[in-house]
């Protein structure tokens, strides 16, 4: 068997896309996080709650809706974006002039809210959250054993980090998104409707905290501290 660096190669390789998969829950976590605070200059310290808060709801809608798991991968990141949208409308906007500190101990406030809600309710042995089963089963790659699921996990990963990216960087939207970040009253005298784009803005960030959720259902075990524990490594 062929070495690299003193390790075989189907190890190295087997190791290496292992760190792939888990990586792309860190990155659709830390994507919303970017878009952001990068174009809202918000440190959403919430954000984990609402990665938890987007696999509960793909949770209870299985459960007590029968809705499965691609209804409810549209259908819950739609859920968490409108909550987001609630939040930026009747606290956060209200904050953006303030020292960034007020929106960290709000956002902080929210997620102990949060969680101790569903904490309250499910308790922290965690709820288990089927495969669908069209993504069941496994691929032999040749030096290990994929988990479809998984291999899912990664190429939804990365369609949506580079159709964010592309948005933001290669769209009108996103060159208004950016406008406004910097100069918001230049843009606004221009007729742009500043505030309900800050509002749309925050709300996709944490729709995209959503979407992390309900790819993650499947994996870990749904319990109110996963978006802590997760968010704690991305940070």
């Amino acid at each position: 068997m062929t070495d690299l660096f003193g390790i075989p190669i189907q190890a190295l390789f087997g190791q290496l896309l292992l760190g792939l998969v888990n990586g792309s829950f860190y990155a659709m976590l830390s994507l919303g996080l970017a878009v952001i605070f990068g174009l809202l200059n918000v440190i959403n310290f919430a954000h984990g709650a609402l990665y938890m808060l987007g696999a509960f709801i793909a949770w209870m809608g299985l459960s007590y809706l029968g809705l499965n798991y691609w209804v409810m991968l549209i259908l819950a990141p739609l859920v968490v974006g409108l909550f987001g949208i609630l939040i930026e409308k009747l606290l956060l906007k209200h904050l953006y002039k303030l020292d960034h500190l007020y929106g960290l101990l709000l956002t902080f406030g929210l997620t102990l809210l949060i969680e101790g809600l569903f904490r309250s309710f499910y308790g922290v042995s965690g709820q288990p959250y089927p495969t669908p089963e069209a993504l069941r089963g496994a691929t032999n790659l040749g030096f290990m054993i994929l988990p479809n699921y998984r291999g899912w996990v990664v190429a939804a990963s990365v369609v949506v980090c580079l159709a964010t990216w592309f948005v933001i960087e290669r769209t009108r939207l996103g060159a208004l998104l950016r406008a406004g970040t910097e100069n918001p009253k230049l843009l606004q005298a221009f007729g742009v409707n500043v505030p309900v784009m800050i509002t749309l803005t925050y709300g996709f960030g944490v729709a995209l905290a959503g979407v992390a959720g309900v790819l993650a259902a499947p994996v870990m075990q749904i319990n109110p501290l996963m978006g802590s524990n997760l968010l704690n490594i991305v940070a």
